[in-house]
């Protein structure tokens, strides 16, 4: 199985995907672009059937069965191996913490659910480490500029990402408290029947 820090944020969000049933490669399409996952990561429809592709040979799908319909062409459909479902929690585990990849953080917290409610509590715990070291370097740069009487007009860009730090933190304390006080339903087991069907949400992939 490819190192998961070798997959890309596609390859991910496909074996996700996957996760909740087996589909073919159209219908993948048509779900993460329904789903708004472009905002994510760029989806283009020629990258998505290179990944299935490229997923297949390192034996984290399966083809399951081909169906024609009409004239249409024919469409393979796809399901999960054992190491898909591996590759993605170790995907999200390696991802969650890390503070210097933003693109990747997005797409592994979307994929969060995936992991065990516990687990995550403890990657955000990492990962505020990490937030609490960056913010102590800009407030230090910045109070070092101010002794320096560096121009304001330099520092706008230190003050902007001092102030997303500050508002990163609050978001994640906020979302790790309702993951502690299980007031944020976590897991395909926690979703009502009618929701689930509602978002086509059919596996049970988290424990």
């Amino acid at each position: 199985m490819p190192e998961p820090s070798r997959l890309t944020p596609v390859a991910v969000m496909i074996l996700a995907t996957l996760r909740e049933g087996d589909m073919h490669t159209y219908e993948l399409v048509r779900l993460l672009k329904e789903r708004r996952d472009d905002r994510l990561v760029p989806l283009q429809k020629g990258t998505i059937y290179h990944t299935v592709a490229r997923l297949e040979r390192d034996g984290l799908l399966a083809e399951v069965g081909v169906d024609r319909d009409g004239n249409r062409p024919e469409r393979t459909t796809y399901t999960i191996r054992e190491a898909g479902h591996r590759a993605v929690e170790e995907w999200v585990r390696a991802e969650l913490p890390q503070i210097d990849r933003p693109s990747d953080f997005r797409v592994a917290l979307s994929e969060a659910h995936n992991l065990d409610r516990a687990e995550v509590v403890d990657l955000l715990d990492a990962r505020r480490a990490l937030l609490l070291d960056s913010l102590d370097e800009h407030r230090a740069g910045l109070a070092n500029a101010a002794e320096r009487e560096t121009p304001e007009q330099f520092l706008v860009e230190l003050q902007r990402q001092s102030a997303l730090l500050d508002a990163e933190l609050a978001w994640q304390d906020s979302l790790r408290a309702r993951l502690a006080d299980r007031s944020l339903a976590w897991g395909i087991a926690e979703i009502p029947e009618h929701i689930k069907k509602k978002h086509r949400v059919s596996k049970e992939t988290t424990p």
